[in-house]
């Protein structure tokens, strides 16, 4: 009794249900978004483009404001939802959840082609630039590398391994192959720390100075160990942990 109620969250819930098509042109997500351009939808508006429809007496848009709800209106929270936690929703089936994502990934994706299209990366923050974005929503670690030219002009990147909230396991071998395969003369390491701590534990400083003194064996030279997370970045060059 005497609970607040948020007016704006109650669009299209009353028994005077009024689908979206039935608003005025302008109002509709669509039509709105053709005439007046992405800038002039709110994120809820977007993501009910996606949703395409709503749910029994719950208008897209309605359900598009409860999912963003269930996310803590924050588009970051939104990528790290999966499709079972989508579906806790009503409303969100498996059509819906999989739009969801799969349109959470192109935009992550998206980030992460800003490191090809610039083809050189001279410097661990540009590459952090890159990860941070590709590896904020991960729920795991899970390391890269960035394989480059001596110009340090990007060849290649690819996921070496992923592990469980804590740790993962890095196989040498596996980076220096792609290396040797590649004719890379430099790399760029990263990881995630779920947790949101940027400090290296010693398993990574150890890891680190293991494969720097075992890329000198095929003359490659491994620049820099970036660590991310949602605090942002640690470069262990820039802060004087690589040796």
């Amino acid at each position: 009794m005497g609970e607040e109620v948020n007016l704006d969250m109650c669009v299209n819930v009353n028994p005077l249900y009024v689908s979206i098509r039935d608003w005025a042109p302008d109002d509709q997500p669509r039509e709105k978004l053709i005439k007046k351009g992405t800038g002039a939808l709110s994120d809820a508006e977007l993501l009910a483009i996606l949703l395409n429809n709503g749910h029994k007496q719950k208008s897209a848009l309605t359900l598009a404001q409860e999912i963003l709800q269930a996310a803590r209106n924050n588009l970051n929270e939104l990528g790290r939802l999966n499709v079972r936690q989508l579906k806790k929703l009503k409303g969100v089936g498996n059509a819906k959840a999989v739009t969801i994502i799969a349109a959470m990934e192109l935009a992550r994706r998206r980030q992460a082609g800003s490191l090809l299209e610039k083809k050189v990366i001279c410097r661990g923050a540009d590459a952090a630039l890159f990860f941070k974005p590709l590896l904020s929503d991960y729920a795991h670690e899970a390391f890269f590398v960035v394989y480059l030219n001596h110009n340090c002009r990007v060849l290649h990147y690819r996921c070496i391994s992923n592990g469980g909230m804590c740790s993962t396991i890095v196989d040498p071998k596996l980076i220096f192959k792609e290396a040797l395969e590649l004719s890379a003369s430099r790399l760029l390491l990263c990881h995630n720390h779920p947790s949101g701590s940027l400090s290296p534990s010693f398993a990574d400083i150890g890891l680190t100075r293991k494969l720097k003194e075992a890329g000198k064996l095929f003359d490659i030279d491994v620049m820099d160990h970036i660590i991310v997370s949602e605090a942002g970045y640690y470069s262990m060059v820039e802060e004087g942990t690589m040796v």
